[in-house]
């Protein structure tokens, strides 16, 4: 296992993330407490610190089943959890990133962690209510109080994260280090606007869903069952196409689907952290094999084509030959030239 810095901190973590969302049984499907507890000591035994739960995970499980694993050795683990989700029904102010459930939100976590702090904490997602301000002035109280060590934002649109970086760093008050959102071979949207945003301001990017669901496992290839509904994009056509492509690599390399894809993600010019996830010891373990090699560019070229989505306006417009020679007179093979 190598390490990486989360961001514009110090922070040393994993180049691994353990994803804890399959840490209970509550939702219907998952690990029970004996194979979370495998899964988990998988993860430890080769080198992962990166931990990554949430307050709704499993109704409460998941952050009660880390607390009590990372118990004996709590200061060596970098612990990230969430808050945002409503976590009573029927209750207005037990949802959404305002000061009142973010302080409450996390008062709960940490008496389910069992513990005095947490490592990195994550906004879950954007409420489009909640002002800038108010989100990141209460953020960075935690952050003095010592009950939070660094924060993170999650599956919120680009234009967001910069207003509010750039109001911490105005006031002084602490920024995002990381980001956390759905990206693989089946969702690369955030291509457009969110992957050149994080590393402008040098955010660590934590990406979930890498292996689309499951998708890119080729189980659905094989007409095997899963959670991902028929009409999900996860199923469609295209990405049917993409997962056939994924398994002719993996073949070809002598590796699997799931390590094929994973390291898919990985291979940026960026801190990218993927979060791994598992309900079984095994499906980490084969998750964890990523770590042992690196995709050739014959082969990563292979997996950006036959996924490659449009970047849409205006990433298209700027980067069109007609415009580059009309409005900028050459100017671009000029650089060019003087870089070489």
């Amino acid at each position: 296992m190598q390490y990486q810095l989360l961001g514009r901190s110090g922070l040393r973590v994993s180049e691994v993330c353990l994803g804890t969302m399959t840490f209970g049984t509550e939702w219907g499907w998952g690990a029970d407490k004996h194979e979370s507890f495998k899964i988990f000591e998988s993860f430890a035994g080769a080198g992962g610190n990166f931990i990554d739960t949430a307050n709704r995970y499993t109704e409460g499980s998941s952050e009660k089943y880390v607390g009590e694993f990372i118990e004996s050795d709590r200061d060596h683990w970098v612990l990230a959890t969430k808050f945002t989700l409503k976590d009573r029904n029927d209750d207005l102010n037990f949802a959404g990133n305002h000061r009142k459930n973010m302080m409450r939100s996390v008062r709960a976590s940490l008496k389910r962690l069992n513990t005095e702090y947490i490592d990195l904490l994550w906004v879950h997602m954007w409420d489009n209510t909640t002002p800038v301000e108010e989100l990141m002035r209460g953020l960075d109280d935690l952050v003095t109080r010592g009950l939070v060590h660094y924060v993170g934002i999650s599956d919120t649109p680009a234009w967001v994260v910069s207003q509010a970086n750039t109001i911490a760093d105005f006031r002084g008050w602490n920024a995002f280090a990381a980001i956390q959102f759905e990206y693989s071979l089946i969702q690369r949207t955030p291509e457009r606007d969110l992957l050149p945003m994080a590393k402008a301001l040098g955010l660590a990017v934590t990406p979930w869903g890498t292996i689309g669901g499951g998708a890119l496992t080729g189980k659905y290839l094989r007409g095997e069952s899963g959670r991902v509904p028929d009409h999900s994009i996860r199923r469609s056509e295209h990405s049917s196409i993409i997962a056939q492509t994924v398994v002719d690599v993996a073949s070809e390399l002598g590796v699997t689907p799931v390590q094929v894809a994973i390291n898919w993600a990985r291979h940026r010019d960026q801190v990218m952290i993927p979060i791994i996830g598992a309900s079984k010891e095994k499906q980490l373990a084969d998750s964890l094999g990523c770590l042992s090699f690196k995709l050739p560019q014959e082969m990563i070229d292979r997996l950006n084509e036959v996924s490659k989505i449009e970047l849409g306006f205006p990433h298209e417009f700027l980067k069109s030959e007609g415009i580059k020679e009309e409005a900028f007179g050459g100017l671009y093979e000029k650089l060019e030239n003087h870089r070489n």
